[in-house]
Parts: structure tokens; sequence; C-alpha cells
């Protein structure tokens, strides 16, 4: 009767303490980590909104880059954080389905399918084809001629091996029959800087950051992976007309995710939140519009499966495409 009456005791107290993860969280400082250099899309973006959670939620939040190793540095950083929620990655697609798709698992120093869950994916960019201002090719067609009577003659940086940058050039490569040499950084920022400075001879990177330097004269853009012109730059023509590539698109979408293993409630609570600030008019009108991203929130559940549909989706692609991903 003693042991029976404990045992229910026991039960009665874990039922009163499951549902309270949520209440409490956060109970200190959260970090997120940015799985690339500062400067690029996945840093802005989870800068900005690490100051809203910040602000809701009155815990100081701390951003931390750690770029490098095909994004997978940072990856792992959170894969073996404490399960509480108090450590959050910001990550370009490349960390939840390029990798996956592109590492045997002997490769990756975590379990794809069981460290992180996902929260929410954030935002979508097009990526501009953007070269050396010194650089010979205008247009994309000039770069495919160039690449095609010299092979290996063109480089191209890339924010990783598995970004979208580097996968979006190699399916470029494949299509059009040409045979380019990567040249691989820490994230995009850090390739820009050697474009602007004539080290390598182009790159794919967002529309808002090219911009400002397409603008001052530090770099041309040639082509925008965009499925029609953008208003912004109507003069340059989108990649798959200016090189002759019907129907070719390049982009790369951003998402959200914690440890594997953090209680569900802590992650809905994650995610009500930061829909609540990417979804906020003012949110999108003074960042995400300035920026030229398109937001990209969706429910917890629906965010998981479009990780399986695109990991699916890449590794049909590399496998059928035979795509060279250099290291």
């Amino acid at each position: 009767m003693s042991k029976w009456l404990c045992a229910l005791l026991s039960a009665a107290a874990l039922s009163l303490a499951s549902p309270g993860h949520a209440q409490n969280y956060p109970t200190k400082t959260i970090t997120i980590i940015v799985t690339a250099a500062a400067g690029g899309v996945t840093d802005v973006v989870a800068r900005a909104i690490g100051q809203k959670l910040g602000e809701a939620w009155g815990q100081q939040i701390i951003i931390e880059n750690r770029g490098g190793g095909a994004h997978i540095i940072g990856a792992s950083a959170v894969a073996n954080a404490a399960p509480d929620g108090h450590t959050l990655m910001v990550a370009e697609a490349g960390t939840f389905v390029i990798n996956p798709a592109l590492y045997s698992r002997d490769k990756i120093p975590f379990d794809p399918d069981k460290a992180f869950a996902p929260i929410t994916g954030l935002v979508r960019i097009h990526h501009a084809m953007i070269t050396t201002p010194s650089f010979p090719a205008n247009s994309v067609a000039d770069v495919i001629a160039m690449a095609k009577a010299k092979p290996n003659s063109v480089t191209y940086g890339t924010a990783g091996v598995g970004s979208g940058p580097h996968v979006n050039i190699a399916r470029l490569q494949n299509v059009a029959g040409i045979q380019m040499v990567p040249v691989h950084y820490r994230g995009a920022t850090p390739s820009l800087n050697d474009v602007m400075g004539g080290h390598t001879n182009m790159m794919l990177i967002s529309v808002s950051s090219a911009l400002p330097n397409f603008r001052a004269g530090q770099v041309k853009m040639i082509g925008i992976g965009s499925p029609k012109r953008l208003p912004e730059v109507s003069d340059v023509p989108t990649i798959a007309e200016g090189g002759n590539l019907p129907g070719f698109i390049a982009g790369t979408w951003f998402g959200m995710a914690t440890t594997g293993g953090t209680p569900p409630d802590i992650v809905r609570k994650i995610h009500a939140e930061v829909v609540k600030i990417v979804n906020e008019p003012a949110f999108r009108e003074r960042f995400l519009a300035k920026q030229l991203y398109e937001p990209m929130t969706n429910s917890t559940p629906e965010f998981e499966a479009y990780i399986k549909s695109e990991l699916q989706n890449w590794a049909k692609v590399i496998k059928e495409q035979n795509l060279a991903i250099a290291h």
C-alpha cells in the first residue's frame, strides 16, 4: 500500500510538472548560433529576430557566428547543446537539406534526423549573379561561353560547401555543360569581399546583399535567379533569360531550429513568438521588404514536412545530375 501510494504521488507530481516547461522559459541568456560569418543574410535575419525576442522575453540574446566546415561547425554546437531551448540555430537551407544529402553519415558529427528540433522557416531570397568589375563577361551567356572555351578558367566564390550559392552554381554548370572552380568561404560576406577585390571572378549572393555594391559600381550584376525580373532592378535580366536556360531559378531559404529533445511546449513557445515577429506588419515593412526578403513562416509540423521534402528533392538532384561538389 505504501509503495502504491508513493508511486501515485510521484505520478501526480510529474503530471503537474511536465506541462510547465514553457511557463518559465526562458530562464537565462539565449544564444542564437548563426552557421555563417557575420554580415550575410543568415546573420542579418538572426540579429533582427534576436533583438525582437530579447524585447519580448526580457532576456539577453547573444548572436554567435560559427561559420566554416560547410556550416557543420555551427550546427554541431547546437546539436550538442542542452535540450532546453536556450540555444537556437538560424541557418541557410544547406544546413537542413543539402549537407545530409551531400555527406555520408560518418562525415557529419551528429545524427541529422535527431540532432535538431525544427521550429519554423524564416525567409526566402533570390540570388544575384555578380562579377568583379574587370571580369570581361557582361551576361550569363558570356560566362557560359568563357567557361566552355576554357574549362576551369572561371572562379566563383561560395558561402561554404553545400550552401545555396554553391549548389546553385553547381546546378548551372550541369545544365550548361561547363566546369568552373569553386572557392569556399565561411559565409557570403567574405566571399563578396573577394569578388569586389578581384580575387575571384564571380558568385551568387542575395540580391539585397549585392545591391549596395552594385549601385556603387563595385560589382557587376549580370543576372538574377528569380522567375521574372525584379522591379527594384528591372534592367537586370533573369539568369534564365540571360543565359538561355529556360526555367532556371536560383535562391535559397533560411530557418530556425533548436536542439533535438527540447520539450515540445518550449518549441511551441519559441515558434509562436518568432512567427509573431515575422508576421508583424511593421517588421515586414521596415525590415523584410527593404531587404527583399520573402517571409516563409509555417507551423512546426509544416516546416518539418518541408525539410523532408526538400531533402528528398536535393538528394535526387545531386544524384541524377551528378553534381560535382568540390571540397
